[in-house]
């Protein structure tokens, strides 16, 4: 189905994403920052913004009451006119899955998103994608490298041992599969296990 499809065709088909590295506005306040992530909803002419017309300041205000709900959603309430470069690593990182959602995806891809962040930073990102997934009803693919978040959040795993797939399932089953204990813990911590 998505084969042949492009990468500037993943937001009208629904799909948002996060960067590894970060990928934000940096002279730009946090609500602008995920303000931008609704511009495909955004249903004002450029000349009824231009004009400052009635049109433009009731979508304006839509949008705006639209990115609040994510403010809330992930807690970044006191940062809303904060610049992002100023903002410490882990919040700006809560800023990019602000800005993805904002875009009111069906899928949301996350590309490491805990990649860099003290364990604190990395449950309180995990409890936020959990919040997401429930809440909003969204479905998340995620890649990390932190094994341990990832089965305690996810409902199906996939495992990938350089480059290749080794293991596919529940975080049940994947706890238990062979090569992924070889793979992520060692041959000799497996013996240990059985």
């Amino acid at each position: 189905m998505l084969e042949h499809y492009r990468a500037n065709q993943s937001a009208p088909l629904g799909i948002a994403r996060t960067f590894q590295n970060l990928a934000l506005f940096k002279q730009m306040s946090v609500l602008d920052n995920i303000l931008t992530g609704r511009i495909l909803h955004q249903h004002s002419a450029w000349w009824s913004t231009f004009l400052n017309l009635p049109s433009y300041r009731k979508d304006d205000d839509f949008q705006r009451l639209k990115v609040e709900e994510i403010i809330k959603l992930l807690n970044l309430q006191a940062y809303r006119e904060t610049q992002v470069s100023t903002l410490s690593y882990g919040i700006q990182k809560r800023v990019e899955l602000a800005r993805a959602l904002a875009a009111e995806p069906k899928l949301l891809l996350l590309d490491e998103p805990m990649a860099g962040m003290n364990s604190q930073e990395k449950q309180q990102i995990a409890h936020f994608i959990q919040k997401i997934n429930q809440n909003l009803g969204i479905t998340i693919i995620m890649i990390e490298h932190d094994i341990g978040i990832v089965l305690e959040i996810s409902d199906h795993v996939a495992v990938l041992d350089y480059g290749k797939k080794i293991a596919d399932g529940t975080p049940e089953g994947i706890k238990a599969h062979p090569e992924v204990l070889d793979a992520y813990l060692g041959t000799s911590v497996r013996a240990l296990v059985e």
